[in-house]
């Protein structure tokens, strides 16, 4: 198959299931918005080594946040045992302190639900009120009063979707994978958590070479450098640099959705070789995206 020319592999992404929360996070200005946002998904690329996966989904208009300013929507990813921590952290020490921000919840529907404790900040001088219908608190501090929710609500989702775009060398491959991650930013319900979107080191399950345990290692077999050195490698010829673009997700049509719309846009640059995508042999999850399948 190709798409735009560029040759899809017939291969499968193979992803995980996971648990999400779904941040709203208001300020006085999109741009403050924004800057909460960044610092409450600081260090959250990949749960092989971060407390937690997280990203920036979209901006919000006024009328789609509880107290009718603009806003920027983040999904947090977790073990459901670990959300409440992760959650109340990255509110408490990012978006508690940012200039004029407030957090509410973004899966007012869900059933399981926990409480972050965010009014203890106040010392017993907070005080609760009514935000667009919600139950808040307002918290003296500082600047004036910090506002928010601290009852928050969170749903299964999938995390691990994935495809991989292949070039001549490193900017060509950059380029393919730099139209996608433009084309994804925004869709709702997924998130890429990684830097700009973009893996530059994917990663296999566990180590094969050291007897230490490690949950995860290069991935040998994707890395151009070892095409001639080993056996088995997965890498087509010419191709010389592989970028990853991995996906987080509200359920299966959402990252579909997204790995459809990349893929094309990563293919209408003209410089990617190969699309092509990760799995495991079923050692990290039970959802397969065939990359054949989304275009059929």
């Amino acid at each position: 198959m190709e798409i735009n020319g560029t040759p899809v592999l017939d291969t499968f992404a193979e992803a995980f299931p996971i648990w999400l929360s779904r941040v709203i996070i208001t300020a006085a200005t999109p741009a403050w918005a924004y800057k909460a946002a960044v610092e409450a998904t600081g260090f959250a690329s990949s749960k092989i080594g971060c407390p937690c996966e997280a990203g920036i989904e979209q901006y919000l208009s006024p009328e789609e946040t509880p107290d009718g300013r603009a806003g920027v929507s983040i999904l947090i990813c977790a073990d459901k045992k670990n959300m409440k921590s992760n959650v109340a952290a990255r509110i408490s020490q990012c978006i508690l302190p940012a200039p004029t921000a407030s957090a509410f919840d973004g899966f007012s529907g869900a059933t399981s639900r926990f409480h972050t404790r965010m009014h203890y900040f106040g010392d017993r001088y907070e005080e609760r009120c009514m935000v667009g219908g919600r139950k808040c608190w307002k918290i003296p501090v500082m600047e004036g009063e910090y506002v928010g929710e601290e009852r928050f609500g969170t749903v299964k989702g999938i995390a691990g979707g994935n495809f991989l775009v292949m070039g001549k060398d490193q900017p060509s491959a950059l380029g393919g994978a730099e139209a996608a991650i433009k084309k994804i930013t925004g869709m709702p319900g997924v998130i890429t958590s990684f830097a700009g979107g973009i893996v530059a080191s994917g990663s296999k399950v566990g180590c094969s070479n050291y007897r230490f345990p490690m949950p995860a290692s290069t991935n040998h077999l994707l890395c151009p450098t070892l095409q001639k050195r080993i056996h088995g490698s997965l890498v087509p010829d010419r191709v010389a640099s592989i970028y990853e673009i991995v996906l987080n997700g509200i359920d299966e049509t959402a990252i579909k959705n997204a790995m459809r719309a990349g893929i094309r846009a990563a293919t209408e640059t003209g410089s990617v070789l190969y699309i092509g995508a990760s799995n495991f042999d079923g050692k990290l999850g039970q959802y397969r995206f065939y990359l054949h399948e989304l275009f059929r």
